[in-house]
């Protein structure tokens, strides 16, 4: 996920968070600010961690009005400092005051996201091991965390179900069995995508790689189980482990030798990034 593609995405769903907050009208603005004033104020950062969302939060106050003017000191990617001065917004203070949450709430969460992201990528260092992404994402927010965690250092899994097949539990017992499953897959796909097949024991992992997937997800499996099932495989496909993967303990797979591993609370559990506005001064 590209800075760019987020950015050419992004405005009907920003819109859309905007008018959640402002159904009608901002009360509270309007009752100490009824006229247009010039105004500024200062993006403040009150934790450690990787800024991700600067554009997301400036198109945010644009949306409400376009003259609105945003001097950056960071962009996204770069590791943050407590108490660092991160922008100055200067426009109409209604503005300011209006957008103030929504843009907050996006540069926020998707600045949590990268700092955890990063924070999993660096145990991953010196592995061949690449960190995924997974669809376990706020809906309606699928493009503002998958582009965070391509900024924390991750890479991003299927964006949605018309991506690739992944072939989970579900679909393999809906087909009665992996290898008919594989096979349906096969016959229905374009051949430009990858089949993927998700196996949770050594029976599973034969019939995987029998059938001919591309790539075989282990999940949940132990560590031994892992191991036994990267060592059969053998490079006939590609490998991820998934499962309750978290900063914790994706260490202690890095021997395994894995392709990949997707961890579902890079967007499902990551805590915000504390960014405040504070010292609005009226020009």
């Amino acid at each position: 996920m590209t800075n760019t593609t987020l950015l050419l995405n992004a405005d009907p769903l920003i819109l859309q968070a905007l008018r959640e907050d402002i159904s009608s009208e901002d009360v509270t603005t309007n009752a100490v600010m009824p006229e247009k004033r010039l105004g500024t104020v200062e993006l403040i950062c009150k934790q450690d961690g990787v800024i991700a969302g600067l554009q997301v939060f400036e198109r945010t106050f644009q949306l409400l009005d376009p003259d609105t003017k945003v001097e950056f000191y960071a962009k996204d990617g770069d590791e943050v400092k407590n108490k660092q001065l991160l922008a100055k917004v200067t426009g109409d203070i209604r503005v300011l005051l209006s957008g103030e949450r929504t843009a907050l709430n996006y540069l926020q969460r998707m600045s949590g996201i990268a700092t955890y992201t990063h924070g999993v990528a660096a145990l991953l260092e010196g592995t061949k091991t690449k960190l995924l992404d997974t669809r376990k994402t706020t809906p309606n927010n699928r493009i503002f965390e998958k582009y965070a965690v391509t900024v924390g250092g991750g890479y991003n899994h299927r964006y949605n179900l018309s991506d690739g097949v992944l072939l989970k539990d579900n679909h393999i017992d809906a087909a009665g069995g992996v290898k008919q499953a594989v096979e349906a897959a096969k016959a229905y796909a374009p051949f430009v995508r990858k089949i993927e097949v998700e196996v949770e024991n050594m029976d599973m992992v034969r019939e995987a790689v029998e059938a001919g997937a591309d790539i075989i997800m282990l999940d949940n499996m132990t560590h031994e189980q892992m191991a036994e099932a990267v060592a059969y495989i053998d490079g006939r496909a590609e490998t991820e482990c998934s499962g309750n993967i978290t900063k914790e303990n994706v260490k202690a797979i890095t021997d395994i030798g894995v392709d990949y591993v997707s961890s579902g609370a890079l967007t499902h559990s990551s805590p915000i990034l504390d960014v405040s506005l504070k010292n609005l001064t009226v020009l």
